[in-house]
């Protein structure tokens, strides 16, 4: 029997054309925007050749994509499959011990990539961080922690600990930041735990094999040391059903995304456009509309098959690692709002969740916020583009709140009660319309630029209103509409799906 929508079906499928027909609108004017403006002077770093089959050239002005899945991508995959092969064998050999094969070939594949030098600088936050971890005070462990980051995000202490680093290749900067941060991430998340161990400690041995996973090093996600200690030393390794065909199926569907985003650029230049602002100037309210959204959309779908790659690694070790970020089209209020799930789970539990418990006390939410976003603004690396960034988003997410409290006193409460489910449904997704695109500009601007998203914005909000700014509210409300009623399905779905038995469902591999 079929879940009945909170809205009349003519209505869903009025907003899902509404929705698909702006979108290709949009789509049309970026293409045209590509298309015509390809041999601008401004274009020459950013856009080339691509691939022959197509005769047209492509948009590389995202480092890390071309860096994961052109340039540098034999080497990254030598690596990981390197690591499944070894990791396997030994997982067979000695299951008791494969935490420890995991620390030791991590620590080789870091050394010989980096050299002794960074190792050495490495084990140095280890040594300090744990040496701190041992008084088991969490204030110390996060002093510590948060100035051991601040000496690789601020000068003059960053440039003479990179100097430390012998060696000149494409990749350095980035392995060294991407290395240093996460590992002193994962020794704070290392000494919090340690607090709560109340009758012994853990061992230094614990931290490096918890810090040198490989798939996790460089590029993330972060796993907090519990997770990651209980799964890595559980001996009773087994599938669920169909756990490999799942393994499998979610490969292939990142191989079909990257070569779908490799053919996306030949077509449209999302990443290289808003760094031209004079032909920007000239755009139209719905191409500037859409490079905003797409550049958030690609963000993610970068993030997604980025970690996607690296879980699918982790998951064959038997692990169960942070999730990929949820799709900023399904997003409409700021606290589901991230783009690395691993960070944004580090954050919540050891700060926003500690401080303001269950989020309903306004100052306490104000208080939970602000540390959060400094500590965030400190792993990003202080800068006036990212303190604006931190503010936007640290009041959006108060204002929320905010605006939730004010809504549940009468007489707001008292009109919602007498209101239908799909009349409520509806007004609520005309303010989460609006708040969408206040997610859209305060993130798009540490994507391309603080003079983009101000542009985008004044657009948009003052020179296209009352036209430009009302057609674009329109269809993020039917948009909203559609996430709204998926997730209200979903929702039903989980509460009707049966508990399956676990007997008889998993088999050892």
């Amino acid at each position: 029997m079929g879940i009945k929508a909170a809205l009349p079906r003519y209505e869903l499928y009025l907003y899902t054309a509404v929705l698909a027909g702006a979108m290709i609108w949009a789509g049309s004017w970026i293409f045209e925007a590509s298309s015509e403006n390809v041999g601008r002077k401004a274009f020459k770093e950013s856009v080339k050749p691509g691939w022959h089959y197509f005769g047209r050239k492509m948009d590389v002005a995202d480092f890390e994509w071309i860096m994961w899945f052109s340039t540098f991508r034999n080497h990254i995959l030598f690596a990981l499959t390197g690591h499944v092969i070894f990791a396997k064998i030994f997982t067979l050999i000695a299951p008791k011990h494969r935490s420890l094969i995991f620390g030791v070939y991590g620590g080789l594949a870091v050394l010989v990539t980096m050299g002794w030098t960074f190792m050495a600088l490495i084990l140095s936050h280890c040594i300090i961080l744990y040496s701190v971890a041992l008084v088991k005070w969490k204030s110390l462990c996060f002093a510590a922690g948060l100035a051991t980051l601040a000496s690789i995000k601020l000068e003059p202490y960053n440039s003479w600990q990179e100097t430390l680093v012998t060696g000149s290749f494409d990749l350095q900067d980035i392995l060294f930041y991407g290395g240093c941060g996460f590992t002193i991430m994962r020794c704070m998340s290392f000494a919090l735990e340690n607090c709560e161990k109340k009758d012994s400690s853990y061992t230094f041995s614990d931290l490096l094999k918890y810090n040198f996973y490989l798939p996790f090093f460089f590029f993330g996600p972060i796993m907090t040391f519990d997770r990651y200690h209980a799964q890595a030393n559980n001996t009773k390794l087994t599938r669920k059903e169909r756990e490999m065909w799942n393994i499998t199926t979610k490969a292939l569907l990142h191989l079909g995304i990257i070569l779908v985003v490799d053919v996306f650029f030949h077509y449209l230049y999302i990443l290289t456009i808003p760094s031209d602002m004079n032909l920007v100037t000239k755009l139209s309210d719905w191409c500037l509309a859409g490079l905003a959204y797409s550049n958030l959309v690609y963000d993610w779908v970068k993030a997604a098959v980025m970690f996607g790659v690296i879980n699918t690694v982790a998951t064959l070790d038997h692990l169960d690692p942070p999730q990929p970020p949820k799709c900023i089209t399904m997003l409409y209020v700021f606290a589901e709002t991230h783009f690395d799930r691993g960070i944004n789970d580090w954050l919540c539990k050891y700060v926003y969740d500690y401080i303001g418990g269950d989020h309903d006390k306004i100052f306490k939410e104000l208080l939970a916020t602000i540390c959060t976003f400094a500590i965030t603004t400190l792993w990003l690396g202080p800068c006036e583009l990212v303190y604006i960034w931190s503010f936007f988003n640290c009041f959006g997410l108060n204002f929320e709140l905010w605006v939730a409290k004010l809504f549940s006193f009468p007489p707001f409460s008292t009109i919602e009660g007498v209101m239908g489910e799909a009349m409520s449904c509806r007004i609520h997704s005309v303010f989460n319309a609006a708040n969408f695109w206040a997610i859209v500009l305060y993130n798009v601007l540490s994507l391309n630029s603080l003079e983009f998203a101000k542009l985008v914005g004044r657009r948009l909000i003052f020179k296209g209103f009352p036209l430009s700014t009302l057609s674009v509210l329109c269809v993020t409300y039917c948009g909203v509409q559609l996430v709204k009623e998926r997730e209200r399905q979903q929702a039903l779905l989980d509460d009707l799906e049966p508990v399956k038995p676990v007997d008889g469902k998993e088999k050892a591999e």
